[in-house]
């Protein structure tokens, strides 16, 4: 068998390096991914790396969201418009909406906790998982990259972050759905009219529904591109101790009390 190569000869492995990505298993924190799934469905799922799950319960939200107008009655509800809310509420498609909901926060949590022993058990077994991918359309390799640049990337636009980390699925998936909200909620043409001092201007162009969508999906994109980046250092990290130890560890050195046996 191949020892630098994730072929599925092994039962488990903690990490796989495609062309597309690096995906790989850690602790999670189950509530934390509920949170995740809670501020915006697909989300969770997206952190555990269940893309095709993720961009489901995301589109699910999106399309379901705008139809019962859930984003316009929260708005009316923040301003205090609570018949208003009720009014704009469409019940036919927010029934549809509820269990889905419900649905992804479950789901994601109960993965977690799945993915968390299957990490257990893979750690324990030890097998090596490659670490090198190279194909027609990309390169992709464990190296180690820095959190804080990550961060800035996803500030400046959602999905730099993830390009710069390699995560090329989910970077498409943020810059796609950020042009999306972007040309929807008017968001770019408000604030050109918010820097020539029209207010009013600015405030009647906006599509608040729409605008609602924007602080989640730039949050998720900071807080994947720095907790992804920082799990892939480990990951990388862990890979060179093995591959150090593996070909240039005497094989008699043994470490006894803090104390160094040959």
């Amino acid at each position: 068998m191949d020892n630098y190569s994730n072929n599925n000869t092994a039962r488990r492995y903690v990490a796989h390096v495609s062309i597309l990505g690096t995906t790989q298993l850690h602790l999670r924190n189950p509530y934390n991914i509920a949170w995740w799934s809670a501020a915006f469905p697909g989300f969770g799922h997206m952190l555990l790396s269940k893309y095709l799950r993720g961009y489901v319960l995301f589109i699910w939200e999106v399309l379901v969201n705008i139809k019962a107008h859930v984003n316009l009655a929260m708005i009316y509800s923040f301003e205090g418009n609570i018949e208003l809310a009720k009014e704009v509420l469409d019940t036919n498609w927010l029934l549809m909406y509820i269990p889905v909901y419900l649905f992804g926060i479950w789901d994601s949590y109960r993965t977690t906790v799945d993915m968390n022993k299957v990490y257990l058990l893979a750690e324990n077994e030890g097998h090596r998982y490659n670490s090198f991918a190279l194909g027609s359309l990309e390169i992709n390799y464990l190296d180690k990259r820095k959190p804080l640049l990550a961060v800035m990337w996803s500030l400046f636009t959602p999905g730099l972050g993830q390009l710069y980390i390699h995560r090329i699925l989910t970077a498409f998936f943020i810059i796609f759905w950020l042009v999306v909200f972007f040309y929807f909620s008017h968001i770019q043409e408000a604030i050109s009219l918010l820097f020539l001092g029209k207010i009013k201007e600015a405030t009647a162009v906006i599509k608040p529904e729409w605008l609602l969508f924007i602080p989640s999906h730039y949050g998720f994109a900071v807080y994947d591109s720095y907790m992804n980046t920082v799990e892939n250092n480990k990951l990388f990290e862990k890979d060179l101790r093995s591959y150090l130890k593996e070909h240039y560890q005497n094989e008699n050195f043994r470490i006894l009390k803090g104390q160094k046996v040959k």
